[in-house]
């Protein structure tokens, strides 16, 4: 077992985010997950990230907010509780067009040949 406490989350900056702020929930840490981590990320109104892609898929549980995805020009609204998952190399942008901030917990897989510190 690895446990992680709240208190103990790093904050991290993702690339290509705006108005955001992440806090690495698990992950990176010798003992922790050795397939994936997970990060708590807050939007605040008018931020969001991409439009980019990644060679690994991701995934998105909202659990607060809304936060509009845009794929291939066709824009969808998750509300709290959805989930999504981005498949590798597809390209998304994510936006908070609300006037509330937006947290979500992201799930996505370490690189190949990762080893944890």
């Amino acid at each position: 077992m690895f446990l992680k406490r709240f208190e103990d989350a790093k904050p991290y900056q993702a690339a290509n985010h705006r108005e955001c702020i992440g806090l690495r929930l698990q992950g990176w840490e010798k003992g922790s997950s050795q397939s994936h981590w997970i990060g708590l990320s807050h939007f605040l109104p008018g931020g969001g990230a991409g439009p980019d892609s990644t060679p690994f898929e991701k995934i998105y549980v909202i659990l607060d907010g809304e936060l509009t995805l845009i794929i291939d020009g066709k824009e969808t609204v998750l509300k709290k509780y959805d989930s999504v998952t981005i498949a590798p190399n597809e390209v998304r942008e994510i936006v908070n067009r609300s006037n509330h901030m937006c947290s979500i917990l992201v799930s996505i897989p370490y690189p190949p040949g990762h080893k944890p510190e």
